[in-house]
């Protein structure tokens, strides 16, 4: 680069020439199992040494020169492209298919095969109705959120500097290939931005460093370099098959990392679905356990559903033995079943979730890619984070500048700046790394003159010496010149002119200011006679001190306020992350996040899996964390009972977002960590989070109020009908009428999907315990229950309790009604809240009501009333009615209050 040559390992004292064919297998590092390979190709986790450059180069047929494009389109066609295993489309009867796999759903297609089975054509017809569109309705929402994942892949197609011949005396060529094109043996260059295109072996480089944190979760740059002789053999795991230190090999660079400063050569050594990224990949295959979303439904359902096959046997055996009636009541019993079925839960659950989803893309670009995990974003309470790029930006600024009695002196911070200005223009280094970047917007931030020097020579950082160099000529010191040094607080404390005492104060400083979360760099300078002669690293020597320049991360702007919205919707924040303790430590300070004691990876390994749960819940940040770690630490969460959420962009986070009730990630993530995430962020942002969590908690909120509401009211009306049924000499209810008030009631419960909830909905994750659930709607269901019977012992006065056929008609008029009356009560006054989110009413649901009001009051007035077999009412029955209605209210709103002050206080 520039002026500073590149190193080489890629041929050495007597060495023969690379491009010469070679039937030597030779195994080599980074390389893929051999599944028709090129010669030699065998993967890293075989356990051999892993051979030179040389040596890597001859095995893949290649050399430092790349291959010819005649060559490369037989291995194109031979290995195939370079991309990672496509996630298999489903199709559309598949995906229809699945989703009858939800309980209600399948109970539903049941109720309506023995509906059919038995002729009652009406509610075979409407409840097989309800299940097609329920499927309709989830099956085309998935789709949508897989044509929008699929748009955002498209978006992140790249290219990659390939060196190509023609023909064997041909020159190379540079050019730029879709990395789908890659083959291993190619020779390919990096330059600083550039995208690692496949796992590769460096041939040559320069100051070359590589971003891992897709890979590693380590947020700060790697420095890699050739190597020219062989290492040691690779270590495996056989538990999970990775190697040991793989990623810390300098000669290796892997697909899913990314050029942060230099540039470099490499050959390509494994492509698709033979590398690292890709064995990941193939990992986060593993289906995840069940979500809080079917765990919840799932426990309810399956109470009812018990419930709802015993109800036909029960009511054929109480009126055979008390009525002595026979198969004739096999309708009227399949029709008490539908009607204690929440019939449409699938439709209101798939409208609501679909409706939130919908929102969420198009006001926050925000993609749920499978409709439940709406459902578990607002049943969330933990959210585990990682520290760079949700807490911080991933880039670091100057916290203060410190002369070498540690006190605030700004001259520390202006000569790191001559020295980042000067090392950038004369070094040719396409661009300052993060840490020059801070120091050189900090200095002009102070108005720093940096253009009064006059640059000589620059020797620029290498991971080598730890330091940077840069000479200058001071104004009006003619015949001199100064050297100012810049790097790690060791490497330069070596290198100046300080008894032993002073060196071990300085480091012990140094070391406090670090464990408090602070990077230092140490400044020094010297002067020298001028010269002509080319400066060297032997001159670093004899420096004066100057001090130290302390940086910080840089805070997301967005994320304090962000933290603060979570902590009032009762999700507790934990921060996972591989960094130092002290830096995280900081940055929650910062943010108002109490970071408390932080356990480090070492730790973690100490504590059995149930001491850790124990542990998780206490503890805020977790440091030094592997993929692993995190991973158990978010397995630990949910084995204590809590719904965990995992917010990550990379390769390494796999394990845990497989571990976590819910994955999230940015649009920019990895693309293997796109596929598996539940839910896409347009941004890496806690804000974005927090407005899924909202929608999440509006969607479950209607959930769950339609649930308690229509339960408790069916309980209550199967409960009236199954004991009027056993008292009375009739049917209290015909099949038909049973079948016409289970529709209006089910087009009333349509509003659910569309009512805002109370804003103390949004503070808490709403979630359905099965026992809780069964004690509400058992109390509400037998307070409606007592309704529907004073209802009967109304009927029975107005109607002198006949049992003639008019008798038997407007008894079922009046139990119509008042079934539909009492349903409008319970959607007003158990709606979840009395003011609505935002300040509004529950609009929807009052519509609704109001519209179940007035077809109860009317249809038995009318000529389709005298076809379902129902007649007009006495005035005396309204008025008795009313009197119940009343009484029914204010005893709702009793055991409502009840209920809501025993809630608050357990």
């Amino acid at each position: 680069m520039g002026s500073v040559p590149e190193s080489s390992a890629a041929a050495g004292p007597g060495s023969t020439d690379p491009d010469a064919p070679s039937s030597v297998v030779v195994p080599m590092a980074g390389a893929a199992v051999d599944r028709g390979a090129a010669p030699g190709v065998v993967h890293p986790r075989t356990g051999n040494a892993a051979p030179t450059s040389l040596q890597v180069l001859r095995s893949l047929d290649s050399g430092p020169r790349g291959l010819l494009e005649e060559e490369a389109g037989e291995r194109l066609t031979r290995f195939g492209e370079n991309t990672l295993p496509a996630w298999r489309p489903v199709s559309w009867p598949r995906r229809f298919l699945r989703s009858l796999r939800d309980p209600f759903t399948s109970v539903l297609l049941c109720l309506g095969l023995v509906s059919a089975a038995v002729a009652s054509w009406g509610t075979a017809s409407v409840t097989l109705v309800l299940v097609v569109v329920s499927c309709l309705l989830r099956s085309a929402e998935e789709h949508r959120a897989d044509r929008s994942t699929a748009a955002l892949r498209a978006l992140v197609a790249t290219t990659a500097t390939v060196l190509r011949r023609a023909d064997p005396n041909a020159a190379p060529q540079a050019r730029e290939l879709p990395v789908e094109e890659l083959v291993p043996g190619d020779v390919v260059r990096l330059a600083p931005g550039d995208l690692v295109p496949a796992d590769v072996r460096l041939l040559r480089a320069s100051g070359l460093t590589v971003h891992q944190s897709a890979l590693t979760g380590e947020s700060a740059p790697v420095a890699k370099h050739p190597v020219d002789t062989p290492s040691r053999p690779l270590v495996t795991d056989a538990a999970c098959g990775d190697v040991e230190g793989l990623f810390t090999r300098p000669e290796l660079c892997f697909q899913g990392s990314s050029v942060a400063s230099g540039s470099g050569t490499a050959v390509v050594t494994a492509t698709g679905a033979e590398t690292r990224f890709a064995a990941a990949y193939d990992g986060s295959a593993r289906r995840r356990g069940a979500s809080a979303f079917d765990r919840s439904v799932h426990g309810i359902s399956w109470t009812l559903i018990r419930f709802m096959l015993l109800t036909p046997p029960l009511v054929l055996m109480a009126n055979a033995a008390l009525r002595g009636r026979g198969l004739e009541t096999l309708p009227f019993a399949v029709a008490v079943a539908v009607g204690l079925t929440p019939e449409m839960l699938p439709v209101i659950v798939t409208t609501a979730l679909a409706r939130g989803a919908s929102l969420l893309a198009r006001d926050h670009g925000v993609i749920v890619k499978r409709l439940p995990a709406l459902h578990d974003l607002g049943a969330i309470d933990v959210l585990c984070v990682d520290k760079t790029g949700t807490l911080t930006q991933d880039r670091p600024v100057v916290e203060h500048s410190l002369n070498a009695s540690g006190r605030s002196d700004p001259e520390a911070l202006h000569w790191a700046a001559v020295n980042a200005l000067w090392t950038l223009q004369l070094a040719d280094l396409p661009a300052p790394d993060a840490l020059d970047e801070a120091v050189l917007d900090a200095a002009e931030e102070q108005d720093e003159a940096l253009s009064a020097y006059d640059g000589v020579a620059a020797l620029p950082f290498d991971p080598v010496r730890r330091v940077a160099t840069a000479v200058v000529r001071r104004p009006g010191r003619l015949g001199v010149h100064t050297l100012v040094t810049k790097g790690a607080v060791e490497a330069v404390l070596e290198r100046c002119a300080l008894d032993e005492p002073e060196r071990i104060r300085l480091s012990t400083f140094a070391a406090r200011e670090t464990a408090n979360g602070l990077r230092l760099l140490a400044v020094a300078r010297t002067e020298r006679p001028a010269r002509t002669r080319a400066y060297t690293a032997a001159d670093e020597r004899g420096l004066t001190f100057l001090g130290f320049v302390a940086l910080r991360d840089a805070l997301t702007p967005s994320a304090a306020e962000a933290l603060d919205a979570l902590r009032d919707r009762g999700v507790a924040v934990k921060v996972l992350t591989g960094d130092d303790p002290g830096t995280v430590a900081r940055a929650c300070r910062d943010l108002g996040l109490d970071p408390g004691e932080v356990m480090s990876a070492e730790r973690i390994d100490a504590l059995s899996d149930q001491a850790l749960a124990e542990a998780a819940g206490r503890t805020t940040v977790f440091a030094r964390c592997t993929p692993e770690h995190k991973a158990r630490i978010v397995s630990a969460l949910r084995t204590a009972g809590r719904t965990t959420g995992f917010l990550g962009d990379g390769v390494n986070d796999l394990p845990a977002m497989h571990a976590a009730d819910i994955g999230i990630c940015p649009r920019n993530a990895v693309d293997v960590t796109r596929e598996t995430a539940d839910v896409v962020l347009a941004e890496k942002d806690l804000a974005a989070i927090d407005d899924a969590i909202t929608a999440g908690r509006l969607s479950s909120g209607n959930i769950a109020t339609y649930l308690r509401i229509t339960l408790s009211s069916n309980l209550g009306n199967v409960i009236a009908m199954l004991a009027a049924g056993l008292m009375l000499p009739f049917l209290p209810m015909l099949p038909a009428q049973v079948l016409v008030q289970n529709l209006c009631f089910d087009v009333a419960q349509l509003a659910f999907a569309f009512d805002r909830p109370a804003a103390e909905v949004l503070r808490w994750p709403t979630v359905l315990r099965p026992r809780d659930f069964l004690r509400f709607i058992t109390g509400f269901g037998l307070l409606n229950a007592t309704a529907d019977l004073a209802t009967f012992a109304v009927l029975a006065f107005a109607l002198h309790g006949s049992a003639t056929s008019g008798g038997q008609e407007a008894f079922h008029s009046g139990w119509f009604t008042e079934n539909l009356l009492t349903q409008a009560l319970v959607m007003l006054l158990l709606r979840t809240g009395g003011q609505a989110a935002g300040g509004r009413s529950g609009g929807p649901l009052r519509m609704a009501a109001c519209g179940l009001s007035v077809v109860g009051l009317l249809l038995p007035l009318t000529p389709l009333g005298a076809l379902l077999g129902m007649s007009v009412l006495p005035p005396l029955y309204y008025l008795l009615l009313a009197t119940v209605l009343a009484l029914y209210a204010y005893g709702l709103r009793a055991a409502r209050t009840r209920y809501e002050r025993k809630w608050s206080q357990s």
